[in-house]
């Protein structure tokens, strides 16, 4: 058997991968397709800006997860900090729980967008509920169906992140995008930033997924003496994201932008095709709605596999693919955000209420998450040569700070905003039934 470092690439990438199928989902092809549609390719150096961020937590988890043998939350209990190491656990796992509500949102928006418009709306309902709840049931049994579930996860990543590379550069080469006005748009514009483009930041520099990568660098099963293929791999699961993320914008910008900067509601996937669809025809629409799907299964399963295993280890119960506790708590996170997607789909379920309190978690989360991640990364008592140095320390501090940005724009604009609409919406009486559509934004 060759040794790691002389196998193909190929073999050499695995837990990067998996981190990139996480961040691209519902919620980040609303938003990077949203901010392309306003601001034409103008911003597309946010995606630089917040991949590099990406690409800094990923580097520190994944030298935490092949260098030292332990789980980080054993590394936590070790300094006498067992209830950190459980707050983090929970924070992680409602965040992952809200995002899997979205996640279930993307793949009903997608069951939506296949069936005819003409069939009865309440059968309808009933049906992309049903295939939701299938869904759920199928990735469920794959927990338990596998022995080495990690292995079968990332062969299933590299697949779903072929189709989605495939499905997206398709559409944007049919739109035909302006190369110089792309190129343009990866100098810098401060002047240009907005709300969008911070939660733009937001759905690509996702602090939980890169903490994810410590757990998933010792389930492919890396120590210290694989440092080239863990560099590597983070380089091109943060490449991954870029280009993704870069594509959808361009596409948005190319098919939906004008310079008078009004554009038309996209407040879920299935939209952003339905507005292309003029542009790229009902094949195009199609072919978007395949690069959808991979994209929401991707991040659908692994997601859940994020909270379930985090909270199993600050539990102490366990964190390993092969224990049973970590499958049981990833069955709840999929069935806490399948059981809020089916209200909202069949019962017509407000969702507001379930997305304040994720937002509210998330303020306090995201930056403990960061926090933690910092701070075993930097101890040399821990990784010795491999600990973080005062460059990578810096940059990262620089992250923890961004997360605060967007944590105190969650407190102060989003979470007061959703409150008062809600409110609002609540004590308004709705005057006829509404027409049954659905939200497939993520959280």
């Amino acid at each position: 058997m060759k040794p790691i470092t002389e196998s193909p690439w190929y073999r050499r990438i695995g837990p990067g991968l998996i981190t990139a199928c996480v961040v691209i989902g519902p919620g980040s092809i609303v938003t990077s397709s949203t901010v392309g549609a306003k601001s034409g390719y103008s911003m597309l150096w946010i995606v630089v800006f917040a991949v590099a961020f990406q690409f800094t937590f990923m580097t520190l988890a994944s030298r935490l997860g092949s260098v030292e043998s332990k789980s980080i939350g054993d590394m936590i209990r070790d300094r006498k900090k067992g209830w950190l190491a459980i707050a983090v656990g929970i924070a992680v796992f409602f965040i992952s729980a809200a995002f899997q509500s979205g996640n279930n949102m993307g793949v009903a928006a997608v069951f939506e967008a296949l069936l005819l418009s003409k069939d009865d709306p309440s059968q309808k309902r009933l049906l992309i509920s049903c295939l939701v709840v299938l869904f759920n049931a199928g990735a469920i049994v794959f927990l338990f169906a596998f022995r080495n579930l990690y292995q079968v996860v990332e062969r299933m990543m590299m697949f779903l992140v072929a189709l989605m590379l495939l499905s997206f550069s398709v559409n944007l080469w049919t739109l035909a995008p302006q190369p110089a006005a792309m190129v343009k748009g990866f100098v810098p514009r401060l002047d240009l930033l907005d709300i969008n483009t911070l939660g733009l930041v937001g759905t690509t520099f996702v602090i939980t997924a890169a903490y994810y990568q410590a757990y998933l660098v010792r389930q492919k099963g890396w120590t210290m003496n694989d440092v080239a293929s863990r560099s590597i791999d983070v380089r091109i699961g943060a490449s991954i994201m870029a280009i993704i993320t870069i594509m959808l914008m361009s596409t948005a910008a190319a098919g939906l932008h004008s310079e008078t900067g009004s554009i038309i509601s996209l407040s879920n996937p299935i939209e952003i095709a339905r507005a292309l669809e003029p542009t790229f025809g009902e094949t195009g629409k199609l072919i978007f709605c395949l690069g959808l799907f991979s994209a929401a299964y991707s991040s659908f399963l692994v997601n859940s596999m994020i909270g379930g295993f985090v909270l199993s280890d600050g539990l102490n119960l366990g964190c390993s693919h092969e224990d049973r506790w970590p499958k049981i708590l990833t069955s709840l996170a999929l069935l806490t955000g399948m059981a809020v997607a089916v209200a909202a789909i069949y019962f017509d379920f407000d969702r507001t209420p379930t997305i304040i309190a994720a937002n509210a978690v998330t303020v306090v989360g995201a930056p403990l998450v960061a926090i933690v991640l910092v701070w075993l990364s930097s101890k040399k008592e821990l990784l010795g040569k491999h600990a973080a140095g005062n460059l990578l320390k810096w940059f990262s501090y620089l992250g923890v700070a961004l997360l605060f940005a967007m944590a105190s724009k969650t407190s102060f604009i989003t979470l007061p905003e959703s409150i008062k609409k809600y409110q609002s919406n609540s004590s308004a009486e709705s005057s006829s039934d509404q027409n049954p559509t659905f939200r497939a934004n993520g959280d």
